[in-house]
């Protein structure tokens, strides 16, 4: 029987939540904000459009200057590592001893355990980076799929509150049908990690809706107050 582990998409599922969940509440507060303020359907699609691309490429770039800034600090530490390695064996060794010896093995399994993984020095170094500093292997090109990931879950996702206001002439009712859009969309991204996390879809989904109604609740509110202030 072949165990299933995260693999493709799935591994990039902390982006594609991040980058949809996140442009669903932001185009979604834009909306809410247009319509406290009393803005026309014209001048919500022209702001919630300009905030998808804005705001989705600055996200996007965010996330691969991170990842690509996380990338070259395992390079750099995975160099010092073999480094130590050929200069201070010895030392690196204790270091493996310590670590099973962490995870409760005895004495004598340590030894044998130190003495194999210190045959082979790619996987030592490779052991020493995920045990010792907690880091794992980068995948080729995966600030590009991060990046690449959050933009487009950002402007699918977040496109969905527009859709009433853009292709419907639905008059006052577009935002009660953006709400409902919206509504749907975060409790059924929250739902999909099921698919990934294997936690309770209905939990998953609530959770997801509750932080984005709270999001646009006080967005509405904010623009509200603001064109009550004004007299936008």
């Amino acid at each position: 029987m072949t165990e299933k582990h995260a693999s493709g998409l799935s591994v990039y599922i902390k982006d594609i939540v991040y980058g949809a969940n996140d442009g669903i509440i932001t185009t979604f507060a834009i909306v809410s904000a247009s319509i406290g303020g009393g803005f026309s359907s014209t001048v919500i699609i022209v702001l919630g459009i300009a905030n998808l691309l804005a705001d989705g490429f600055s996200m996007a770039a965010s996330n691969f200057l991170g990842s690509r800034s996380e990338n070259d600090l395992f390079r750099k530490e995975q160099q010092r590592e073999l480094d130590e390695v050929e200069r201070m064996p010895e030392k690196e060794k204790q270091e493996i001893r310590e670590v099973f010896q962490h995870h409760n093995f005895n004495n004598e399994d340590a030894e044998k355990l130190v003495d194999l993984v210190s045959r082979n020095k790619e996987f030592w170094i490779d052991f020493m980076m995920r045990y010792e500093l907690g880091m794992n292997v980068p995948e080729e090109g995966s600030e590009w799929k991060s990046a690449l990931l959050t933009f487009g879950s950002f402007v699918i996702a977040g496109s969905l509150p527009l859709l009433p206001f853009a292709l419907f002439q639905l008059g006052d009712a577009a935002f009660i049908y953006s709400i409902i859009a919206t509504a749907t969309a975060l409790f059924a991204i929250g739902a999909a990690r099921y698919f990934v996390t294997q936690v309770n879809w209905l939990i998953s989904g609530l959770e997801m809706l509750v932080v984005g109604g709270v999001a646009a609740s006080v967005s509405y509110g904010v623009g509200s107050l603001i064109s009550a202030l004004f007299g936008v």
